[in-house]
């Protein structure tokens, strides 16, 4: 055969009559550095913000904490002092227990009256749903200062709307059984009532999102799952507790220690509502460093307490996840 005859020839085919191709060449790695470019330049902004408003002012802090550091004074070096100090200081250890039975009171309640309203709500037509959701969305959207101011007439001793409600109920029945009438209750005044006075609030604040994120746990599982369960004779009961709650695992999870880690932080309603009485009984953590930070002449010491705040809060999150294991819920 010549070389003509060899340059002519047609390339070889395949089976199907289609030419044969070589080796596949290795996929350029020039797209795959070009894609994560842009991921990286798309997370540029958020990570700039991080660093200035988060990162830096977070180890500036733990810097300043170790000084007996003041705006107007010259600083010292003082080492662990301050630490010592917050340690020392009842108020403040009191204040972390405190700021641990709100949390007892506000997040338990909240998370069952989100999980009966998203059931609820899973339930009803799209419409009526659309309503319902976009209505118990709006106490999130009030500012903290007004629901503070709201909830602080509605308690008020002499003209408030829960004395005068209470007052309209028991009175009747209290002059069946020959008693005296109602006397109005001073809840912001008394130290047993105040705390549990201000977890109504924080409920109410905070039950908008919880029962959001609740509803969207629940829609995402499949329908399938339910009509299983209940070819196989499962009542409602029997599905919520095998179905529903092991499948919200995961936003549980989250829900706890969100409300967790926000109620024990809670600042605008004893600020607003109490100022921390009475008797310290609403004195939260963050109340306390806010009061001693705008207060005292040296801010070395609210500093460390607030570092010791955000170890106590990161205990507490690395103790939920511990005692309920988080897993990947898998489909199938």
């Amino acid at each position: 055969m010549t070389t003509a005859q060899v340059q002519g020839a047609a390339p070889p085919t395949t089976a199907a009559g289609g030419p044969t191709t070589g080796p596949a060449k290795p996929r350029r790695r020039g797209h795959l550095h070009r894609t994560n470019g842009i991921a990286y330049l798309m997370l540029a902004p958020m990570i700039i913000l991080l660093l200035i408003f988060v990162i830096i002012p977070f180890f500036q802090a733990a810097y300043l904490s170790f000084f007996d550091f003041s705006f107007y004074l010259p600083s010292t070096f003082v080492g662990l002092q301050n630490y010592a100090n917050v340690l020392a200081d009842s108020q403040f250890v009191t204040s972390l227990w405190r700021g641990v039975l709100f949390a007892v009171m506000v997040v338990p309640a909240g998370l069952v009256l989100a999980f009966i309203f998203a059931s609820v709500v899973r339930g009803m037509g799209r419409r009526l749903a659309s309503i319902v959701k976009t209505s118990v969305y709006v106490p999130t959207i009030i500012s903290g200062v007004i629901a503070s101011i709201v909830f602080t007439l509605i308690y008020d001793y002499s003209g408030g709307v829960l004395n005068w409600g209470l007052a309209l109920i028991l009175d009747p029945i209290r002059a069946m059984l020959g008693m005296d009438a109602f006397e109005p209750i001073a809840w912001l005044a008394e130290p047993s009532l105040a705390l549990p006075a201000l977890a109504i609030p924080a409920i109410w604040i905070g039950f908008g999102v919880t029962a959001l994120i609740m509803l969207a746990g629940m829609l995402d599982i499949p329908e399938s799952y339910y009509e299983s369960a209940a070819l196989e004779g499962a009542n409602w009961w029997q599905q919520m507790v095998f179905i529903t709650i092991p499948m919200l695992k995961n936003v549980l999870i989250y829900l706890l220690i969100a409300g967790c880690t926000a109620s024990i932080q809670q600042l605008e309603l004893p600020l607003i509502m109490t100022q921390g009485g009475p008797l310290d009984s609403t004195m939260m953590p963050n109340l306390y460093i806010f009061l001693h930070f705008t207060q005292d002449d040296r801010q070395g010491q609210p500093l460390a307490a607030a570092l010791m705040l955000f170890l106590v809060l990161g205990a507490i999150s690395a103790i939920i996840f511990r005692l309920i294991n988080s897993e990947k819920s898998q489909e199938g």
